[in-house]
């Protein structure tokens, strides 16, 4: 009994984990002398959140609903983004709303211009505040044109304000944005965590899952080989993607991911790939790979600069993977002989292969029990 009512409260605490992604909007500016062009992708369930946009309160919402929010939509966004030269404000103007569809959902598609003061502009300073009082992990993803050239930048309630030079563009400042957004990217991936914890539960335990490993560094290279396999395989995949060489249809990906969750839960209770988890991390991470390529698609980065940011991204995730590891390691081998691990590794795993098959349920039938 006891056994049962651990794996429901699991199953409630895990659930909600997924109740919120947090969000991203794009925003892209073209600069063209001292007029400034731009496009802001931001998403309709932040908008409804933030300002109500489903006029009937029947939880669908329809181009009408949509359209009739227009002023306030753009007021709303604009409000809470400032453009500058280093002469003084550019005064935004909306041009035109859309609507397209993102890897996670509708978006809204806000247009807009400026003309700025002064001559053409050798900077451009940005600031972003969207959500910043109602969801403090979201993120703004900028995208910024000029002669060519092409530079991008993260915002969040940290850095709201950054500086881009149209003259000196500063690579080494958007390698580093795209380093922590990987951080940050599977830190919030909560389908990549679980998958990840589900291959390292076993790695202090013998293959038995009988006796405890001999040691900290048996279990150290036991997990080093399953992230390596991991990271070895979702780079790939990664890559191709983010650079159109493959792709996929994301209701695909994201169903397949959360079976790699169910599968790998369910091999700490029964002997599908035991013994060979480095090869499951290898499969399933190429699979992963994919999943993560949709935050750099989104972006609309051509070639040049994608390439800069898919490095940066990519070190970002495998760091945020090594910070989880440092910190699960240490605690699981020193708890490897206790009840409770042996409750988190059977009971556990049990509760993350059922909030898994709720993800793969709702992402095969595209329906909505325990996600946003």
């Amino acid at each position: 009994m006891k056994r049962y009512l651990f794996v429901l409260l699991l199953c409630a605490w895990l659930a909600p984990a997924q109740a919120h992604k947090p969000s991203d909007s794009y925003l892209s500016l073209t600069v063209r002398g001292q007029q400034v062009e731009g496009q802001w992708d931001i998403a309709l369930r932040d908008l409804d959140f933030a300002i109500g946009l489903d006029g009937n309160g029947d939880g669908a919402l329809t181009w009408d609903e949509i359209r009739a929010r227009h002023e306030a939509i753009a007021a709303y966004a604009l409000q809470r983004l400032q453009v500058a030269s280093d002469q003084g404000a550019c005064p935004l103007r909306a041009t035109q709303q859309l609507i397209d569809n993102h890897t996670d959902g509708a978006y809204s598609v806000l247009r807009f211009q400026a003309a700025c003061p002064g001559g053409a502009l050798a900077n451009v300073h940005v600031g972003y505040s969207l959500f910043a009082d109602l969801d403090p992990q979201h993120k703004g993803l900028l995208k910024i044109n000029s002669d060519g050239a092409t530079q991008t930048a993260i915002f969040d309630p940290d850095s709201p304000r950054q500086t881009i030079s149209l003259a000196a563009p500063e690579r080494l400042a958007q390698f580093g944005a795209y380093v922590k957004h990987g951080i940050w990217h599977i830190w919030i991936g909560y389908d990549h965590i679980l998958f990840l914890l589900s291959l390292l539960l076993p790695a202090v335990l013998l293959p038995g899952l009988r006796e405890q490993q001999q040691g900290l560094k048996a279990a150290f290279y036991d997990v080093l080989k399953v992230v390596t396999a991991f990271t070895l395989a979702h780079s790939i995949t990664l890559s191709l993607a983010s650079l159109s060489l493959v792709s996929l249809p994301s209701r695909w990906v994201e169903s397949a991911i959360a079976a790699s969750v169910i599968l790998a839960a369910l091999n700490n209770l029964l002997p599908l790939f035991r013994g060979k988890r480095p090869v499951a991390a290898f499969a399933f991470g190429l699979i992963h790979g994919f999943g993560f390529a949709s935050v750099l698609r989104d972006l609309g980065l051509p070639q040049g600069s994608l390439l800069a940011s898919l490095l940066g991204f990519n070190v970002g995730v495998e760091l945020g993977q090594l910070a989880i590891v440092a910190v699960f390691l240490p605690v699981a081998w020193l708890l490897r002989k206790t009840w409770l691990y042996r409750q988190v590794l059977t009971v556990g795993s049990l509760a993350i292969a059922l909030v898994a098959c709720v993800w793969l349920v709702e992402r095969v039938a595209d329906i909505k029990l325990i996600s946003a």
